[in-house]
């Protein structure tokens, strides 16, 4: 048991007792035990493989490559339809975990026997992502700045897509491809720091 997981996990209030069971599944499977975004993490040799973390309405195990799982009970959850590998079993009390306990420790089991084959998820490229029509406007009146975000790396790009697509109004949207025009042409991604180098133009 790492000490500092017991340290973050002792000043958790709602959900003490889910972690603590979800915990304990987690150290029976031999994973080892660290604390990574302010998270139980398990991992094994270095490669996350689950994750112990806590919402308002539920906490859940976080499977880094639950993509590949099986979910013959459908319990797996994705929490977005951007997020791509990462999939959630949830759990509203101590005795819905008690309920699917058999099915979690045959996921990790599962978890574990995929991080061992070194099967990795298929990401889509930046090119499977939805391009806001907003922005797709704008990439035509402005060839400079389509020139630009092409000549990003697939990362950045689908990091601008995903921003831009986040918003519900057609405004706001227009207002964040307004406001991220200018780091797109000085070759920067959306949280790349200033100070980066722009990319060299022909």
């Amino acid at each position: 048991m790492n000490p500092l997981v017991s340290k973050v996990h002792g000043k958790e209030k709602r959900w003490s007792a889910e972690y603590a069971a979800l915990r304990e599944l987690c150290l029976a499977s031999g994973l080892n035990e660290e604390l990574k975004w302010g998270q139980a993490c398990y991992d094994l040799n270095g490669g996350n493989v689950v994750l112990i973390h806590g919402f308002k309405d539920y906490c859940a195990l976080l499977f880094m490559k639950g993509a590949l799982l099986k979910d013959l009970k459908g319990i797996l959850v994705q929490q977005t339809k951007n997020v791509q590998s990462a999939r959630q079993i949830r759990f509203a009390s101590l005795a819905d975990i008690n309920k699917k306990k058999a099915a979690v420790k045959a996921h990790i089991r599962e978890a574990i026997a995929i991080e061992k084959s070194g099967a990795k998820v298929q990401m889509k490229s930046a090119a499977q992502f939805d391009m806001p029509a907003e922005f797709l406007t704008r990439l035509d009146d402005d060839p400079k700045l389509a020139e630009a975000f092409h000549a990003l790396t697939s990362g950045r790009q689908k990091g601008y897509l995903l921003h831009f697509a986040g918003a519900k109004q057609s405004a706001t949207r227009t207002a964040r491809v307004e406001k991220h025009a200018h780091r797109i042409l000085k070759g920067l991604g959306l949280n790349d720091a200033s100070r980066v180098q722009s990319i060299p133009r022909k």
